[in-house]
């Protein structure tokens, strides 16, 4: 998987609004607040699984009812469309939440 450009990393981060963007780091990141350690533990295992299956790993961790996410691809030295689509899981993930 190839590094996105500056320019692409740009756009496509645009329809995730609620990820920042570590430019130094090359690499995407959010907050998920959950009612309690349960949902927040449910989710994780929901993106462990997703992340599994397209062997692509997030850097994270959890608090009682927060869960914090980086991405980033170290194989390709920063942010990759891997990335983007993990993002997107989690949030997906997280909607179902409500």
């Amino acid at each position: 998987m190839e590094k996105l450009s500056a320019e692409a990393a740009a756009g496509l981060l645009a329809s995730l609004p609620h990820w920042t963007h570590d430019a130094q780091r090359g690499a995407i990141r959010r907050q998920y607040r959950f009612a309690d350690f349960a949902q927040a533990f449910a989710f994780m295992t929901q993106i462990a699984l997703t992340a599994e299956k397209r062997d692509h790993h997030p850097e994270w961790s959890n608090v009682y009812d927060r869960v914090d996410i980086t991405l980033t691809t170290h194989d390709a030295g920063g942010l990759t469309q891997l990335d983007i689509d993990l993002a997107r899981a989690a949030d997906e993930a997280f909607a179902r939440f409500g």
